[in-house]
């Protein structure tokens, strides 16, 4: 069903210290529950990298460097008003600063052992990633 909307761009930061994923419940909108990697939409003049590291820091409060783009794919839902076509790009992070804490719109953050993701209520595009990363 195409339509004259255009899709949204958002970021992710993929964050493993210690046999651990950082990841954040979603505490409203689209997902409200289901767990992701912290991240979010770019804002207009946003440059990528930018929106990823204010990202993780509004939705759980700790600073990082980002490294290497690790997946790119797309939330699509035909179900959904078209504003939730987004169009994502995750990048590895390591955490340089700040103290754990849900923020914005995060209803919890924890790192999660690896070996647990899976039994977690999960957004999709987080099976892609996991599988992608062999998890």
């Amino acid at each position: 069903m195409a339509s004259d909307a255009s899709p949204m761009v958002g970021v992710g930061v993929v964050v493993i210290q210690e046999g651990r994923m950082l990841l954040v419940e979603r505490g409203r909108g689209v997902g409200t529950g289901l767990w992701a990697v912290p991240g979010g939409k770019v804002r207009y003049g946003e440059r990528l990298t930018e929106a990823a590291i204010r990202e993780v820091k509004e939705e759980t409060g700790l600073e990082v460097v980002l490294g290497k783009v690790i997946w790119a794919g797309e939330a699509l839902d035909p179900s959904l008003p078209p504003q939730h076509h987004v169009v994502i790009i995750d990048y590895t992070g390591r955490v340089v600063g700040g103290e754990l804490a849900a923020g914005d719109d995060a209803a919890r953050v924890e790192f999660v052992p690896i070996e647990d993701l899976r039994s977690r209520p999960l957004t999709p595009t987080m099976f892609d990633l996991l599988d992608k990363l062999g998890i």
